[in-house]
């Protein structure tokens, strides 16, 4: 799976953990940073969306601090549906009704054993469509 990852300062911990626990299944691309030298998220998360759009069937991972802002910043982009998740169940159902294509992560807010177990579960679910479309469709302005 093509996986494009980005974080900020406040994430570079968590997804050098993310790289390594999923280094087998996963074909990361990683947008920076790369240091705890503070940094502005926004840069980021712009990679990482126009990777992600750019790239059919790839998903994106993103981590700050609290994950608002990576979050918010992606979902400037339309066809981005970045979903800000602190739990397995979360991230299933972001990718499961609302087709999420960035899971967002909170460093600072999250262990790196949820991180792991949210992620999983955002890899593993599929989208419903049905209803969900629908609402999908009704998104982007």
């Amino acid at each position: 799976m093509k996986v494009f990852i980005g974080s900020d300062h406040a994430g570079v911990s968590l997804k050098s953990l993310l790289k390594k626990h999923f280094a087998t299944t996963c074909d990361f691309e990683d947008a920076g940073t790369f240091t705890e030298e503070s940094v502005d998220y926004p840069d980021f998360a712009h990679q990482v969306a126009d990777s992600v759009l750019k790239h059919d069937g790839s998903v994106g991972i993103l981590i700050c601090g609290t994950g608002n802002g990576m979050a918010i910043t992606a979902n400037k982009h339309s066809g981005i549906r970045a979903a800000l998740c602190w739990s397995p169940d979360i991230a299933a159902l972001a990718k499961q009704h609302n087709n999420a294509n960035i899971i967002v992560l909170p460093a600072r807010f999250i262990t790196p054993e949820t991180a792991f177990e949210t992620v999983e579960a955002f890899f593993n679910a599929e989208f419903e469509g049905g209803r969900h479309q629908r609402r999908i469709d009704k998104i982007n302005i």
